[in-house]
C-alpha cells in the first residue's frame, strides 16, 4: 500500500463504505472580515454557504442526496463551515445532537482552528465517543509562523500542538488541514511540516494545495503577481514528498483539494482529481517509496486507528 486512504480506513473501521455529508451549523470564524485568511471563500466548496437551512432540514436533505447517487448505509456528519467549535458548549452540543435523530449516521467530524478549542469544549466533544467516531479536523496549514502571517491565520504553531494533543489526551482523534504551495515556502519547509506534524498524535492529514479563489484578498495577490501557485507537477512532487515523511499510520483524508469551477481562479487542474492522485501514485511507485518510509519512528506518535 503506498499510502493510507480515508475509504481503506472506513472500510476497517465500519466494513462498509461510509460516506460524508457536510453540514454548515453557522458558527462563524473568531477573525473579523479585514483579518480572515487571505484564502477563503466558502461558496467555493459548500452547499450551504451564507443564510444556511436549519440543520435537521440540511441532515434530512443531504442524506437524500446521498441515498439516491450512491448505494451507501451510513454517513458521518461533517460540520465543515465557519469555525464548528465557535461558539459556548451548550450552543454546541445542539447542534451536534442534531446528528442522534439518524441512526445512518456512525461519525462526527467537526472542523475548526486550534485557537478555539478549550478543555470544556473537547470535553462535550469526547462525550460522543460512545455512540460516534468523532474526529475534530484542525486548520493548521504550516508549522512556519512567517506563513501563518502571511495568510493572517491568526494563531500560531504552538496553539496548534496544543490543541492536538489535548484533542488526542481524550481519545478524540485529531486531524490535520495542510496547505502545500505556501507563497516563499520551499520544498524543505513543506517536508519540515511533514516531520513535526508526523511527531504529534495527529490521526489523519488532510492536504490542500494553495489555490486561488474569486474575492479573496489572495486573488489580488495572484492577479499582481505577488504570489504564485504550484503546476501540476510540482505539486505532485510535493505531495509525495510529505507522505514519505508523515507517519504510515495516518490517514489520508484527502489528497489534493478542489473547488466549485465558478470560483476557481487558478489552478485549473485541482478539479482534475482523480488523474491528479493517480499521478502521484505512480509517482511514488516510480520512486519506490510509500508513506512513511521515510519518517523516524513511524507508528509511534499514537496516529490513526486500523480496527
Amino acid at each position: 500500500m503506498l499510502y493510507y486512504p480515508f475509504n481503506r480506513y472506513l472500510r476497517d473501521r465500519f466494513g462498509e463504505k461510509v460516506r460524508r455529508i457536510s453540514l454548515n451549523a453557522g458558527f462563524p470564524c473568531p477573525n473579523d472580515e479585514g483579518t480572515r485568511c487571505i484564502y477563503c471563500n466558502e461558496y467555493a466548496f459548500s452547499s450551504f454557504a451564507g443564510g444556511a437551512a436549519p440543520l435537521k432540514e440540511q441532515i434530512e436533505l443531504s442524506l437524500q442526496r446521498a441515498k439516491i447517487r450512491s448505494n451507501v448505509k451510513k454517513f458521518i456528519a461533517y460540520f465543515q463551515n465557519g469555525t464548528a467549535t465557535n461558539a459556548a458548549p451548550e450552543e454546541l452540543k445542539a447542534a451536534y445532537d442534531t446528528i442522534r435523530d439518524h441512526p445512518e449516521i456512525v461519525g462526527l467530524f467537526i472542523s475548526t482552528r486550534p485557537d478555539c478549542v478549550d478543555g470544556d469544549k473537547l470535553d462535550l466533544i469526547a462525550g460522543y465517543l460512545g455512540d460516534y467516531d468523532v474526529w475534530i479536523e484542525y486548520g493548521l496549514q504550516t508549522i512556519h509562523g512567517k506563513s501563518l502571517e502571511l495568510i493572517k491565520r491568526g494563531h500560531t504553531w504552538e496553539q496548534s500542538r496544543k490543541a492536538v494533543m489535548d484533542t488526542a489526551a481524550r481519545g478524540i482523534k485529531a486531524g490535520a488541514h495542510i496547505i502545500l504551495g505556501l507563497p516563499g515556502e520551499t520544498s524543505r519547509d513543506m517536508v519540515q511540516t511533514a516531520k513535526s506534524v508526523s511527531s504529534l498524535p495527529v490521526s489523519g492529514v488532510k492536504l490542500h494545495v494553495l489555490h486561488v479563489l474569486k474575492n479573496t484578498p489572495l486573488e489580488k495577490m495572484y492577479m499582481s503577481g505577488e504570489v504564485k501557485v504550484l503546476s501540476r507537477g510540482e505539486y505532485i512532487k510535493a505531495a509525495c514528498d510529505f507522505l514519505e515523511n508523515l507517519r504510515e499510520d495516518c490517514v489520508i483524508l484527502r489528497l489534493v483539494s478542489d473547488a466549485r469551477s465558478e470560483y476557481l481562479v487558478s489552478p485549473e487542474w485541482i478539479n482534475d482529481k482523480l488523474s491528479v492522485i493517480n499521478d502521484i501514485e505512480k509517482e511514488l511507485s516510480s520512486r519506490g517509496t510509500r508513506q512513511g518510509c521515510a519518517a523516524q519512528g513511524a507508528g509511534g506518535a499514537g496516529g490513526g486507528e486500523r480496527a
